[in-house]
């Protein structure tokens, strides 16, 4: 992770080395932007809050996407589209010429990530919106913009406190967590009123798939995402959501972090080797951030995991 305050464009430019963009700045000021950058391979995180008011030119590669907001100002423009509502996430294809303008105040953040990866994921979630992709700045609005700007707030926490510790966390497992939590918001941000509804199986053989599916990918030590459940199953994250309420009164979501913190009950409770520790099992089953995993933990099961596995 690379955080600095940026006092001339060119700088803005070369810490964003996989876009081709150039940076202009238009208002008084000696200091451009507070950014902060974390380069996760195929996945980048960059948040700029920015002290003078900025335009930004450029083109996207071919298989590069992103998303971004703009979290405080109303009148931040994305190519042709302005950010008028506060809800509003904006999805930039790959190989699509931009034309950005932040005024002074504003705090745009943005993830950036393989195009094909993201719509691979996406299309399986919310076909009515994702499995025609657009080939311009599209906006999406309807929510997610508050869960979009914590997550990169959250993520970009953990790399400093990491680095802070000396610590070198796993790239390609950090890109694929992160991920998936954008796949989940963009999944439900947009209009999905043409959204497959009914299905040809009912809301508890579903669930029952899906805890199926679930138990098994656990068994092969492997984490199962939302993506992978809808996959599987061959449901949209809404037809999905909707069957999960009437199987277990849960979002898939709240249903899969629950089956997680069982795992992590159980295995620090059979655990005997000297060197497992709280951490490697938690990571184990998912959990980047301890501190939220342990206080939901606690609240799951009113024990903190250190002492589920000291017994």
């Amino acid at each position: 992770m690379y955080s600095a305050q940026i006092e001339e464009p060119a700088l803005q430019e070369r810490l964003q080395p996989w876009v081709e963009i150039e940076c202009y700045q238009l208002s008084d000021g000696r200091i451009l932007s507070q950014m902060d950058t974390l380069d996760l391979g195929s996945l980048k995180i960059v948040r700029e809050s920015q002290h003078a008011s900025i335009q930004k030119l450029g083109i996207t590669p071919p298989d590069f996407c992103t998303l971004s907001i703009s979290a405080q100002s109303l009148t931040s423009r994305f190519s042709e589209l302005r950010c008028e509502q506060t809800d509003t996430i904006f999805f930039l294809p790959g190989n699509v010429e931009f034309d950005i303008h932040v005024p002074c105040g504003g705090l745009t953040s943005y993830i950036g990530f393989s195009q094909k990866e993201f719509l691979s994921g996406a299309a399986v979630l919310n076909p009515a919106l994702w499995e025609r992709p657009p080939s311009r700045v599209v906006s999406l609005t309807g929510g997610g913009q508050n869960d979009f700007k914590d997550a990169v707030d959250l993520w970009l926490k953990m790399a400093q406190e990491a680095q802070m510790r000396g610590e070198a966390p796993n790239p390609a497992v950090l890109s694929r967590h992160l991920l998936h939590t954008v796949l989940q918001i963009a999944a439900t941000a947009g209009n999905a009123e043409n959204a497959d509804v009914k299905e040809p199986i009912s809301a508890v053989e579903i669930g029952r798939k899906a805890r199926s599916f679930v138990d098994q990918q656990f068994e092969a030590g492997e984490v199962p995402t939302l993506v992978d459940i809808c996959a599987f199953i061959r449901v949209s994250e809404r037809t999905l959501r909707y069957a999960f309420q009437e199987y277990v009164g849960l979002s898939p979501i709240a249903y899969l972090r629950a089956c997680r913190l069982n795992r992590v009950r159980k295995a620090l409770t059979v655990a005997t080797a000297p060197d497992s520790t709280v951490t490697q099992i938690a990571m184990h089953y998912g959990f980047m951030h301890l501190g939220r995993f342990a206080s939901d933990y606690r609240r799951m099961f009113d024990q903190n995991p250190s002492e589920t596995l000291a017994n």
